[in-house]
């Protein structure tokens, strides 16, 4: 059984009630700063292997 739209619409409505619209900008906000940090940390850790793996070879990244 999957929700309708008036149950979605209630349950939208109960959350902007208990929580407001300031503080579900500021969980969105964190959230969007968390993977924007994430995804970063991945790239770093994809150059320090790219690096090590040069070092080993002896050859440059082009």
């Amino acid at each position: 059984m999957t929700p309708g739209i008036w149950q979605i619409l209630i349950i939208v409505l109960v959350v902007l009630l208990l929580f407001g619209r300031g503080k579900i900008s500021n969980v969105m906000e964190d959230l969007a700063k968390g993977i924007k940090s994430f995804k970063k940390g991945l790239k770093d850790e994809d150059e320090s292997k790219a690096g090590l793996e040069n070092k080993k070879t002896g050859s440059k990244k082009e």
